[in-house]
């Protein structure tokens, strides 16, 4: 190992400006006609780079954007008829930059400050997942065996739903047969506090519209005769949550699994407080769930979100009418073991059934996307926690995110595998918004906790099967 952990540290300078070049690539899925060149490139980028590395690289064509497919050789694995196999994941598909303004650098030149990164894409997720192809470049150039088969799966349509990648799994499932599944697409509190994820909230999307009269109305000839649907879809909205920030939908709650209390007392460990989310999200006071901490309610808990509305008059100077329309954009995040369907059938009969007989309702679903749960004890884990300890130098700490990566559970119903992500993002890397960054520190510890996390899987696996 200290071979491989030595090549890391002699090139990290070099891995650094690699990474430079991966993140110059407008790689943005959401807008193919602007950037659909620039994706396409950044694919055939890393295609060369994985080969270059050494190993096994295959581009597979979709009817969306390429799918990577890398693997480590045979005969550079020691044992390779009793080796277990890993399967990483990245994407290499970036959020649009926009706005524009808000950026103190352009989001893609790359710019080192304070040792941060800055660049669309640096931390989701380019650099998380160019660490893992960093440390498998380490045992490749230094001769030493890998102590396990690796299968790297490389994306470009992770930002707008990962459409290609379902039906590519399932054709490619012989192909993709592992025993675990290591994802860093996430975050940890910070670097004295690493941690493994083990959960992940589910999704489910739904808009709401109410219709009044059949056009826009003149407020002073109809205000007060005519419900106004902006109105009306406010106070239903707000039928939503009791005063305590508990859901009031019926049977919401009812298959929610419960945290456990070892669960409750490891999140207490989390150098997160009340104050340091406040400081994080520049609001005056925090809010939710009575009975639950912050964190619970942000990573545990299931909710309901108004995520935009809109009606009448949106431009400037005032314009007195009785809005025709008013509509809204929900999302549900949702907790082991909620359905995200039955959960917006819940929703909608809600809505409906509040809705005043004054305005019509339409209600149109958008995506969803199930919750994940994998038990954070067994050999993986073990490796995992282990490999964390040793590149971070501090305890490797358990948790759930509120997020939601819905291919987790396509590579669980398709491969019949779990997922642990051992996250490499700090809370102030602005993913998904403007001056997003990657901590250097962050970049060469997860380098080196990659190399660990191999070595672990061979000495934690085989011990067990053993």
């Amino acid at each position: 190992m200290q071979k491989v952990i030595d090549y890391l540290t002699t090139h990290n300078e070099q891995s650094i400006e690699q990474l430079k070049d991966l993140v110059r690539f407008a790689s943005v899925s959401a807008q193919p006609e602007k950037y659909g060149r620039e994706t396409l490139a950044c694919a055939d980028w890393l295609v060369r780079h994985c080969t270059d590395i050494g190993l096994e690289t295959v581009l597979h064509q979709t009817s969306g954007n390429p799918i990577i497919v890398a693997r480590v050789p045979r005969e550079r694995v020691a044992n390779p008829d009793s080796a277990p196999t890993i399967l990483l994941y990245g994407h290499y598909d970036v959020q649009p930059p926009e706005p524009f303004e808000l950026w103190e650098t352009p989001p893609f030149e790359p710019t080192i400050r304070n040792n941060n990164l800055f660049a669309r894409g640096a931390a989701d997720n380019k650099g998380q997942h160019f660490a893992h192809l960093k440390a498998i470049e380490a045992y490749i150039r230094t001769g030493t065996p890998l102590p396990c088969h690796i299968t790297f799966l490389i994306e470009g349509e992770e930002e707008v739903g990962s459409g290609s990648l379902y039906s590519f799994i399932e054709e490619h499932a012989d192909s993709l047969k592992a025993d675990f599944l290591f994802i860093s697409d996430n975050g940890i509190p910070g670097l004295e506090h690493p941690t493994v994820t083990y959960a992940l909230r589910g999704v489910s999307a739904m808009e709401v519209e109410l219709t009044g009269p059949d056009r826009d109305l003149h407020s002073g000839f109809f205000g007060g005769a005519v419900a106004n649907p902006a109105m009306e879809l406010c106070r239903l909205m707000a039928k939503i949550h009791d005063d305590h920030g508990r859901i009031r939908i019926p049977g919401f709650y009812d298959r929610v699994r419960e945290l456990t209390s070892e669960e409750r007392e490891s999140f207490r460990m989390l150098p997160e407080t009340d104050e340091s989310v406040k400081n994080l999200t520049g609001v005056p006071e925090l809010y939710g769930e009575d009975g639950f901490t912050t964190y619970e309610r942000r990573t545990s808990r299931p909710t309901v979100e108004i995520n935009g509305m809109t009606s009448g008059y949106q431009g400037s100077g005032s314009k007195t009418i009785v809005p025709s329309k008013a509509s809204a954009k929900i999302t549900m995040r949702l907790v082991p073991d909620q359905d995200p369907t039955g959960a917006l059938d819940q929703l909608e009969q809600f809505l409906k059934d509040q809705c005043p007989p004054t305005v019509r309702i339409k209600i149109t679903r958008g995506h969803a996307g199930e919750p994940y749960l994998t038990s954070p004890d067994g050999p993986f884990a073990t490796a995992a926690r282990t490999a964390v300890e040793k590149a971070f130098g501090h305890p490797a700490l358990i948790a759930r995110e509120g997020g939601s990566i819905p291919i987790i559970n396509e590579f669980r119903n398709c491969l019949g595998i779990d997922t642990l992500l051992p996250g490499l993002s700090l809370p102030d890397d602005n993913m998904h918004s403007p001056n997003e960054k990657f901590s250097l520190e962050c970049f060469e510890k997860g380098k080196v906790m990659s190399a660990w996390l191999f070595h672990e899987i061979g000495v934690q696996v085989a011990g067990s099967r053993d």
